[in-house]
């Protein structure tokens, strides 16, 4: 079950000046910065609210991340709602006809647990389903 808006996941190019922007400009509570190698992307993560925004660097030319900037430049890359189960919540969306890129949990930033949904199944909008560790 949704429990929340976890975050919103912003593809960037530069990862080091788009910190800079959110933090200094913007002076959202910066979290840090984590490597996630399964995604192949750098993270950064922010606070408003209780909501994060999450800053996404591709780590290699396969990242999914690099495929995204290449396509569409910098920008929302898609938005996670917090669940307290990662792997119901996978059989919950299949069960209501939405299409998963994974069938499983797959692990993602802070030790959580994720798994996305495609966009198509959607109205475009790639989501993503996040469990937190603990």
């Amino acid at each position: 079950m949704i429990q929340k808006i976890d975050h919103i996941a912003i593809a960037v190019k530069d990862l080091e000046s788009a910190v800079s922007h959110y933090r200094d400009v913007l002076g959202l509570t910066f979290l840090g910065t984590e490597e996630v190698p399964d995604q192949r992307v750098k993270v950064a993560m922010f606070s408003v609210d209780g909501v994060h925004i999450e800053l996404l660097e591709p780590l290699n030319p396969e990242s999914p991340i690099s495929q995204f900037l290449e396509k569409k430049g910098g920008g929302i890359h898609h938005i996670a709602f917090g669940v307290d189960d990662a792997a119901a919540q996978i059989k919950e969306m299949e069960q209501k006809g939405v299409r998963m890129l994974n069938s499983e949990p797959r692990p993602g930033a802070h030790g959580s647990r994720i798994a996305f949904a495609h966009p198509k199944s959607l109205g475009g909008v790639l989501v993503e389903f996040c469990q937190k560790s603990g």
